[in-house]
């Protein structure tokens, strides 16, 4: 497979998690794109419950979905072929070639999992090198490179940067603080045939006058021997994070918000980034809240998808939250769940195989908060796959997203209730909408919010029963028009201040 590489490949490693990778990863694609390169973006492992479905209903990692798309290309599955999806209790799903294929201790994972997670890999790479013959894969490692207690068992920093005899980065986080011992620790720790792969430092999130730093780019120099190919300052616009504490530190005042929607703070929160689109609405503010804080009266209350239904379910029980949520929907309160968000809002959820259950000796059957007249049943069965479909609420429209879940719901009662189908395809959401013009409702289609058109005329449901204006369904920049414009600036900003050229 080596020789059929026809560029050398290009990895992005850091000094720690955190330091940047998947943005840079994903800038450096766009970068080479408009060169004129084709670009494939590649992460061996992934540790994430931020997750896409590709075309052919396989998950993979977010990130590696958004440098796919920076690059140009559709994501796939053999973009990130091994990735694990925390469970909780040290314990993870894992994915491989955008299958599951197992749950693992974190004990126990390198001796379980190592031989057929890098089969896994060198698969995945065999794929996308056949697939664009022109490419050049730039890849992404994980955490730091250095980590000595797995550095033998690491799958996806130097042992596949060796394999693939890549030309590496390391970049730095300059925010954190200690950034000199940041570069010269991690590389200490290297082994020399390691430490040659390293062509260059990149110094990330800088805030001030870079003037100011140039004694510091000496001096890395002068004790690594390795050139800095420039220093990227902090930026200001919002990207989509790889994982949630990213996106739940994010802090966004508007002043021009109108609307307030709260969304629960789950332990085991999953595809967070559904909820991306609202940073794009000028007029909505959001607002997260932690288990046992009070909801207060916000427009409308989200719970999101979760990696653990039931468990999370327990645990708004536990803290009084679920008390919390029947008392704002009895008051008139608007309520939406996203896939897992959806299954607690039900009147049961049943778990036969105890794929979702709290322990061995836990029961099979858990009331759900009872304000959706649904019932859910884990199987043994996955279900991911895109989706497009028509809305039948709040209007008549197409929408697309994608399913991941393992349960599947169905309506009780159906005669003695109010409840709609969301969708043609019924079983993929549903809502009731009371004749104060509140509504409770969800839907398993992760990506809804995506949709500029649904997105509005569901905020428009809000802002009716607030007594205030409609808003132009067209009024501002769609989400995908926002994303790349997004890409765009990243790159100008890495353009302008990092030089790669002598390494491509």
């Amino acid at each position: 497979m080596k020789r059929k590489i026809k560029h050398t490949p290009l990895m992005v490693l850091g000094t720690s998690s955190g330091a940047g990778k998947t943005l840079i990863t994903a800038a450096i694609c766009r970068y080479l794109k408009r060169k004129g390169e084709k670009p494939i973006p590649f992460k061996g492992q992934n540790m994430s419950n931020n997750a896409w479905v590709d075309n052919q209903g396989r998950e993979m990692a977010y990130s590696q979905a958004l440098q796919a798309w920076s690059a140009g290309l559709e994501p796939s599955a053999e973009m990130n072929p091994v990735l694990l999806k925390p469970k909780g209790d040290c314990t993870s799903e894992v994915i491989h070639l955008g299958k599951s294929v197992g749950t693992c201790k974190a004990i126990n994972y390198y001796e379980d999992w190592f031989n057929s997670g890098w089969e896994a890999i060198k698969k995945g790479l065999k794929i996308l090198v056949n697939r664009e013959k022109e490419g050049r894969l730039i890849l992404e490692g994980a955490g730091s490179p250095v980590e000595v207690n797995l550095q033998h068992k690491d799958l996806t920093n130097f042992k596949l940067a060796k394999f693939l005899n890549a030309n590496c980065i390391l970049v730095a986080d300059i925010e954190r603080g200690g950034v000199f011992a940041q570069i010269i620790g991690t590389i200490a720790l290297m082994q020399p045939e390691e430490k040659r792969l390293i062509k260059g430092i990149i110094i990330n999130r800088f805030r001030g006058d870079k003037a100011l730093f140039e004694t510091g780019i000496t001096w890395i120099e002068k004790e690594t021997g390795i050139p800095v190919l420039g220093i990227l300052p902090w930026l200001k616009e919002i990207f989509p994070p790889e994982d949630s504490l990213d996106l739940l530190e994010r802090k966004q005042i508007k002043n021009s918000a109108e609307i307030e929607i709260a969304i629960i703070k789950l332990p085991r929160i999953s595809n967070f980034s559904d909820l991306d689109p609202f940073f794009s609405e000028s007029s909505v503010q959001i607002r997260w809240v932690e288990l046992g804080e009070e909801i207060g009266k916000p427009d409308v209350l989200i719970i999101p998808g979760s990696k653990q239904t039931i468990k999370d379910l327990e645990r708004l029980n536990k803290t009084g939250m679920s008390n919390q949520i029947k008392d704002y929907a009895k008051n008139g309160g608007n309520i939406f769940g996203i896939c897992g968000g959806l299954q607690m809002l039900g009147k049961s959820l049943e778990d036969p195989y105890k794929k979702e259950s709290i322990n061995e000796l836990s029961q099979f059957s858990y009331m759900g908060i009872s304000l959706l007249p649904i019932q859910t049943t884990f199987g043994i069965i996955k279900h991911t796959s895109q989706r497009e479909d028509v809305a039948r609420w709040p209007e008549q429209n197409n929408v697309q997203g994608f399913e991941m879940h393992y349960g599947e719901s169905h309506l009780i009662n159906q005669k003695d209730s109010d409840i709609i189908s969301l969708f043609e395809k019924s079983s993929l959401g549903w809502v009731i909408e009371k004749k104060d013009k509140s509504f409770i409702g969800g839907t398993y289609l992760h990506g809804i919010f995506d949709n500029d058109e649904w997105r509005r005329q569901w905020i428009n449901k809000i802002r009716q029963k607030k007594g205030l204006k409609k808003l132009n369904l067209k009024e501002e920049e769609n989400n995908k028009n926002k994303r790349e414009r997004l890409l765009d600036l990243l790159t100008d900003y890495f353009e302008k201040n990092i030089n790669i050229d002598k390494m491509i």
